[in-house]
């Protein structure tokens, strides 16, 4: 098993998850994060006060797959989520040493 872990603009999280759906995954976290990278964020002016905005709204998402899969879905993943602009995200995958369904006890692949 791996688990994929994606950092994308809000608004490609929609288009993402119903690509990861009709791909034939539906388990996924969704969490509202925010971080900088080559974007280097903006500065505004509130109040008269100019402000750096450096740290950006992002969404990451987390999936557990099988091994098999891994670069499907991250190809998946990032055709869904590209826009061609700086900001677009960047997705990391890491080994799952072991799962367990904690309501029936199932372990291993039968989790994904």
């Amino acid at each position: 098993m791996t688990k994929i872990e994606a950092y994308l603009r809000p608004n490609k999280l929609d288009v993402v998850k119903s690509a990861l759906g009709k791909f034939g995954i539906h388990g996924m976290t969704a969490l509202e994060v925010i971080g900088c990278g080559l974007q280097n964020g903006y500065t505004e002016v509130i109040d008269g006060y100019e402000y750096d905005i450096n740290l950006l709204p992002k969404i990451k998402i987390e999936v557990i797959v099988a091994d098999n899969i891994v670069d499907d879905v991250v190809k998946l993943i990032a055709d869904s989520a590209r826009t061609n602009k700086i900001g677009d995200g960047k997705i990391f995958t890491y080994p799952v040493g072991s799962a367990m369904r904690i309501r029936t006890g199932e372990t291993g692949d039968d989790v994904i």
